[in-house]
């Protein structure tokens, strides 16, 4: 049975959480809801983790959709690059539901837990379509998938705060502000190659040469690629979101969602644009860098001010995002591989960081550091779990925050850059200021009165501690991310990788 099931991995992969959602809402028993959802998450997880361990010697995997050979048929194609994010997102997917149950047991009325189940499972399906597709439109189709379904996930905080409606809208409106330029660069494309396939967009666009057509497509695509991912200044969108959105949705949105708006990014810039031309080259080096540089500060500066951890967190994650833009605007395979890296381990990172929060408001009602005071005293588990990921996104050694910045200081000077490493360090210690705060204010305050000393329920420390033990394992032994992660950048740099011809299953 499970040798006949392993040719059409990479169909699973999209089709198992997808035919799940709609059955979460027909079953009307919300515990049947969460059995259904849990159990294709964790499949997709498994999946995942097969496509992963079968790509990791550099092969390529093609699956045709109707047995239409591509370029005119709709395939999957599965390397290195979209396997890694493709775990990643599913292992968050698998970890975010068991703490869900009990988290929006509390939050939201029993009438309304199969949607929230049914959105969630729709966006992780339209995360995992975005990475496992080798068609281009076909990525516009998951990426919308996705976003609707995120916009709806955002919208059921608004039991808990009304302006989670206003988040919701505001997320809505640029994101489709984004959608609609990456698709017009998509128009583009296929107006002067006559194809939509990402390996055969690769073959003719380098046919085609350098043309004022090709330059708008690059251009659109990089615009819409950057709003859904919150690049600086095109994340107006994300604290609002992450701030208001129920404490489950957050993290699984702060985990993934830009984790894979950054993969399409470097999937259309490597892989199908190449920088075969100078335009391309010159836009990441004088104006992504100097924009990932500036989220790295002003992000930063902005969560030292903020009163609402959630709030704190949310700029945190726009100033890992430049991280992540620096090290591919370096345009080096190093710099690519660091990108990479920081991509996993931002995600285990802010994962545990959000489900730590998560707790606070179960148990404490509230996210905001004055409700918070002497919080290590009364949740001391809770706490500990998000002191260790704060050292993490401070960058302390034994974290996989400092393999993150190891490699990206690596990158840094291997291309001649002192400047740029002196940079990363010093945005580090910004991050050790806001963290700071947190960590003032839950160990060094007195807890207020009457305030009962009760962890939340084990089912939400679980994977809370689950994504810390991963940030603290990955950073003492970074060989199986940073030899992944390795691959990954090897299979995009390569300018014949998505165009070679893969193993096919």
């Amino acid at each position: 049975m499970l040798s006949s099931l392993t040719p059409h991995l990479p169909a699973l992969q999209v089709v198992i959480p997808l035919i799940a959602a709609p059955l979460c809402t027909l079953f009307v028993n919300r515990h049947l809801a969460w059995a259904i959802a849990f159990t294709a998450s964790v499949a997709a997880f498994l999946v995942s983790a097969l496509l992963l361990v079968s790509v990791l010697d550099g092969a390529v995997i093609s699956y045709q959709l109707g047995g239409w050979a591509p370029p005119w048929g709709i395939e999957y194609r599965i390397d290195a690059a979209n396997a890694f994010v493709l775990f990643i997102v599913s292992l968050i997917g698998a970890l975010v539901l068991p703490y869900a149950r009990q988290s929006i047991e509390r939050e939201f009325d029993a009438s309304t837990h199969t949607y929230f189940y049914t959105c969630y499972l729709l966006s992780l399906t339209g995360f995992l379509g975005v990475a496992a597709t080798g068609d281009a439109f076909n990525v516009f189709v998951f990426l919308e998938i996705s976003s609707l379904s995120s916009y709806a996930l955002v919208a059921f905080g608004a039991k808990r705060d009304r302006r989670a409606l206003t988040a919701a809208y505001n997320y809505l409106i640029m994101g489709t502000i984004g959608a609609t330029f990456f698709v017009i660069g998509l128009g583009f494309l296929y107006m002067v190659t006559g194809t939509l396939n990402m390996a055969d967009l690769a073959v003719r666009l380098d046919d085609v040469g350098d043309t004022r057509v090709t330059r708008v497509a690059f251009v659109f695509i990089l615009v819409g690629v950057g709003l859904k991912l919150a690049m600086f200044p095109l994340h107006l969108w994300l604290p609002n979101a992450y701030s208001y959105a129920p404490p489950p949705a957050a993290a699984f949105l702060a985990a993934t969602a830009t984790k894979v708006a950054l993969y399409v990014l470097l999937r259309f810039m490597f892989t199908i644009f190449q920088f075969d031309h100078p335009i391309q080259g010159l836009t990441f080096e004088y104006v992504v860098m100097p924009l990932a540089i500036a989220a790295m500060f002003a992000a930063s500066i902005a969560a030292v001010f903020q009163e609402d951890i959630k709030r704190l967190l949310a700029y945190s994650s726009i100033a890992q995002v430049g991280y992540m833009l620096l090290g591919v605007a370096l345009l080096t395979e190093t710099g690519l591989t660091a990108g990479i890296i920081h991509l996993f381990n931002h995600a285990v990172t802010k994962g545990a960081l959000f489900l730590a929060v998560g707790c606070f408001v179960y148990q404490v009602g509230s996210s905001r550091l004055g409700d918070l005071k002497g919080i290590g005293k009364t949740m001391p588990w809770t706490t500990a779990a998000f002191a260790a990921g704060g050292l993490s996104l401070i960058g302390v050694p034994l974290t996989v925050g400092f393999i993150s910045k190891w490699y990206l200081i690596q990158a840094s000077l291997e291309a001649g850059s002192l400047l740029i490493a002196g940079l990363i360090v010093a945005s580090s210690l910004i991050a050790m200021v806001y963290v700071w705060r947190i960590i003032e204010v839950a160990y060094l305050e007195p807890a207020p009165e009457g305030r009962e000393a009760k962890e939340a329920p084990l089912s939400m420390i679980l994977p809370t501690y689950a994504l810390v033990a991963a940030s603290l394992y990955f950073g003492i032994n970074s060989e199986l991310t940073s030899s992944a992660a390795s691959v990954a950048a090897n299979a995009l740099f390569s300018a014949t990788n998505l165009a070679s011809e893969g193993a096919s299953h």
